[in-house]
């Protein structure tokens, strides 16, 4: 079988540049190279005695956390809830267990969790935040079992985490049910992850990632393709992320994923052939070269360059002299250490901003100018929707990227394929942060 399941925007989402940059901060942990408020800093953790719950007696070693420094001074905090982009803009629903239980999703191609909301956190937590989720319980499903022993937790660099237990139960992903697939119970959640409009994540990544001990457990795709559930032949899965922007276009902007087929006539719509390159899955993401880039047809060489397709992400993060090409390519763009991004002004029309694309493999592929720009900045200037990679070795390229491709997922043959998307026009309006 095989299924196609549409997302949903999520209404709630507020876009903000430099909330999101500090997302991914947080979680691929690495240092900015451009100065800017937030930055990892050495501190102290204590790890509490065993059977103890306050961090007293035990361990205590030296950490990477996430701070920020205070505008004009040398003071420096800690990094709040509200500095960071803890929500999704694409949820998709799945139900669990029998009889169903229906959850909205963010679908991560950059983890390999499948967590959930459930019954188990505090009371004070389901009160405070619960009223906007669907909260799974897994005593009201017969077909539930948990696993003892077993655990899963999730930290960021900033400190924020969801933890809990972990069960076996029915899932279906778009009329597609997966036997036994391990459903991970949040039972503990810092503000950061509360905050968030999703009822929890469904990973995409290799099982390779996954946070379960005392062993990982397989992804929904891995138990698919294991469970027959998808053919052989077809072990891949799609992403057709759209845009409100996108309203006028003949798709209308819509999202979605298949699971077991591509869909040809989002491939015939674009008039070319689906072009492949191989992975490397050996850090458990969807890793593949892109050694060059082009801005207004300048070829920018980037020997070595790897990046990764992360459905999880907002932004493209690059190296930082692509992100300056870019830039400089732009009429009044420049570095805001305010904002920690490049920015340029809101007027800018279709004509001033470049031609960008990125390598997939031997084929590049031109980003939507209409995604160059991701969200109101400060008044009149745009925050970029490609950034600096700080001192990451590798690019992460994300929504901002994705949604100029059809991309596939090739689970069976190890490979990553993407379609060009044409849009005959480009919608330069932006929804302010507040919007």
């Amino acid at each position: 079988m095989a299924t196609k399941i549409r997302l949903i925007p999520n209404l709630n989402y507020k876009r903000s540049g430099t909330k999101s940059y500090v997302h991914l901060m947080r979680k691929y942990r690495f240092n900015p190279t451009k100065e800017g408020p937030y930055f990892f800093a050495p501190s102290l953790h204590q790890v509490g005695r065993v059977y103890h719950d306050k961090p007293i007696g035990g361990r205590a070693h030296v950490q990477q956390t996430l701070k920020k420094r205070q505008l004009g001074t040398e003071q420096v905090g800690e990094v709040s809830a509200e500095d960071v982009q803890n929500d999704s803009e694409y949820l998709a629903q799945v139900s669990i267990g029998t009889p169903a239980q229906t959850v909205s999703l963010d679908f991560d191609t950059g983890s390999a969790d499948l967590w959930v909301w459930s019954t188990k956190l505090p009371s004070a937590t389901i009160s405070e935040y619960g009223k906007s989720h669907n909260v799974f319980d897994p005593s009201k499903s017969s077909t539930f079992k948990e696993l003892d022993g077993y655990s899963w937790q999730i930290s960021y660099g900033d400190g924020s985490s969801a933890s809990g237990s972990v069960g076996t139960d029915n899932v279906d992903i778009g009329g597609i049910t997966v036997k036994n697939q391990a459903v991970e119970l949040a039972e503990k959640m810092s503000t950061e992850f509360a905050q968030g409009a999703g009822d929890g994540l469904l990973g995409l990544a290799f099982g390779s990632i996954n946070t379960v001990q005392p062993k990982a457990v397989k992804t929904p795709v891995e138990n698919m393709i294991a469970q027959d559930d998808i053919p052989d032949s077809s072990a891949l899965f799609t992403a057709n992320l759209g845009s409100w922007k996108d309203a006028d276009d003949a798709d209308k902007g819509e999202s979605f994923y298949t699971f077991g087929f591509i869909d040809d006539a989002t491939v015939q719509s674009s008039g070319q052939e689906i072009s492949y390159t191989p992975i490397d899955n050996s850090q458990g993401f969807w890793m593949f070269n892109s050694t060059s880039a082009t801005v207004n047809g300048k070829t920018i060489t980037r020997s070595g360059n790897t990046a990764i397709a992360d459905t999880g992400t907002t932004l493209a993060l690059v190296d930082d002299d692509t992100c300056k090409a870019i830039y400089d390519a732009i009429p009044g763009a420049y570095y805001d250490s305010e904002t920690q991004g490049y920015i340029y002004p809101s007027d800018t029309t279709e004509e001033n901003l470049p031609v960008v694309s990125f390598a997939v493999g031997d084929k590049q592929f031109v980003v939507q100018k209409e995604d160059l720009g991701f969200a109101e900045a400060k008044t009149g200037y745009v925050y970029g929707g490609i950034q600096s990679r700080g001192d990451m070795t590798f690019d992460i390229l994300g929504d901002t990227f994705l949604k100029s491709i059809y991309a596939i997922f090739d689970v069976g043959n190890l490979r990553f394929g993407a379609v060009q998307r044409e849009e005959l026009q480009q919608n330069l309006s932006l929804p302010s942060e507040s919007s």
